[in-house]
């Protein structure tokens, strides 16, 4: 049969993607997890069967980092591919009832533009046109304005609340604000809210099994407040919304466990289990006194590992080595360029600051050094770090400015400061700061 020269390279086209079909992306993206607080990551007391197993059968990491100190702006980073900071008002959470905390995000809530613009991401338009079915169920914190609402940048179907965290029950904010949504409409239900994220999973999968997919479960657990699945009846208001309850938050802990059990379980149920990418991870460090960081000094808010370093999990059955550790040093944006080139999708170059970590394992490449950079700031209060191989510079400026050298290699725990025994090394490493400072410059 002779085919006419320009049906040839569709022709290519649609036998290219027979023989490699898209994988399915799940990602569970847990909030404020502390580095420890999985058992497979060394927590004492909770017991997370399904978290582990997931592991067991995939790889585990031990230097993931979050691109922010806290919440919104490492959701920017996931979205857009790129570092916050590019993004204009995102390197600090966004307060409660739609607060900016620092002078750019205050500035831009007064002209009610504080959030994610939907121009600015990457994610899911990106899988979308290579023919992608994409869903965010759960936390969102990336603007209460309707501009930046999930369906505006793109998501086929959005279950979950606008901002940083709400009752798990009333599902509304301390505020008392309603920010409970389904698409565009605010919506009212009944329900455990870790429950009622992965009811909507699973709803999700069953409905799109059929096609590839990305679905991101974006869980609140185990961010305040401390409210486990029997404790309706607790009282929950402003005098002990962050009130750190270890009993409590171990529970939480153990069902976030249960909960990504059954979203496995219907992968499986929907014999998808080999044909897809599962991705667990947290957005930033925990809360301090909650959370259980290992070795690790510091938490949330914090350039110091405990705030930025966070575990990641994946499987991919026939494409990652199941029971392996991973030491490669990586961060969240390397999610996003993973997925963009999993899907063969194309986007304009420099868009994506991040690095292939799904390829890096699939094809067994050699670990390597890298330099990355933070920049979280609240207030009068600004942290910065910048890791280079192993050497890590870490600085505070609030009433008076601190800094801190740290090789990573030999102190994981960032206890033997060496600032003066090396100051070559300090001097590099804050010039190294400084340039990446300069070309952060956003784009509003």
């Amino acid at each position: 049969m002779n085919l006419p020269k320009k049906l040839l390279p569709l022709l290519l086209t649609v036998l290219t993607v027979s023989a490699s079909k898209m994988p399915n992306i799940v990602v569970f993206l847990a909030d404020d997890l502390g580095y420890g607080d999985i058992g497979c990551y060394g927590h004492p007391e909770a017991k997370t069967p399904h978290i582990d197993t997931l592991a067991q059968d995939g790889v585990r990491f031990t230097q993931h980092y979050s691109n922010g100190t806290e919440c919104s702006p490492t959701r920017t980073a996931f979205l857009t591919g790129r570092y916050p900071q590019k993004a204009g008002g995102l390197e600090c959470a966004i307060g409660t009832g739609n607060v900016g905390r620092y002078d750019d995000a205050i500035r831009l809530a007064e002209s009610r533009q504080l959030g994610l613009p939907a121009k600015q991401t990457i994610l899911p338009g990106a899988l979308q046109q290579r023919g992608y079915s994409c869903a965010i169920f759960g936390k969102w914190h990336l603007g209460y304005e309707p501009q930046f609402n999930p369906m505006e940048h793109g998501w086929d179907d959005f279950f979950g609340y606008m901002g940083g965290n709400v009752h798990y029950f009333n599902h509304r904010e301390l505020s008392d604000l309603h920010v409970l949504f389904k698409g565009r409409l605010p919506i009212h239900t009944e329900g455990y809210m870790t429950h009622l994220i992965t009811d909507a999973s699973i709803n999700f999968i069953k409905e799109k099994k059929d096609q590839p997919f990305f679905l991101v479960v974006s869980h609140e657990t185990p961010h305040f407040p401390f409210q486990g699945p029997r404790d309706k009846s607790k009282k929950v208001d402003e005098s002990n919304w962050t009130t750190p309850d270890a009993p409590t938050y171990v529970a939480m802990l153990e069902d976030l466990d249960s909960e990504v059990g059954r979203v496995l379980k219907a992968l499986e149920e929907e014999d998808l289990t080999e044909d897809t990418l599962v991705v667990f991870v947290s957005d930033n460090g925990g809360f301090a006194k909650a959370a259980h960081m290992g070795p690790l000094k510091g938490a949330k808010s914090t350039t110091l590992e405990g705030g930025i370093r966070v575990p990641l999990i994946m499987r991919w059955p026939g494409k990652i080595e199941p029971g392996t550790t991973s030491t490669q040093v990586c961060t969240t944006f390397d999610l996003t360029r993973s997925f963009v080139k999993l899907a063969g999708a194309r986007v304009f170059p420099g868009r994506l600051d991040g690095y292939d970590i799904v390829e890096h394992l699939t094809r067994k490449k050699p670990d390597f050094k890298r330099t990355l950079y933070w920049r979280g700031k609240r207030g009068e209060r600004t942290w910065t770090a910048v890791r280079d191989g192993d050497l890590k510079y870490v600085c505070k400026k609030e009433d008076k400015d601190e800094e801190w050298l740290f090789d990573l290699a030999n102190d994981i725990s960032e206890e033997n400061d060496l600032a003066k025994e090396r100051p070559q090394d300090l001097k590099r490493l804050k010039k190294l700061l400084s340039n990446w400072e300069r070309n952060m410059r956003p784009l509003r």
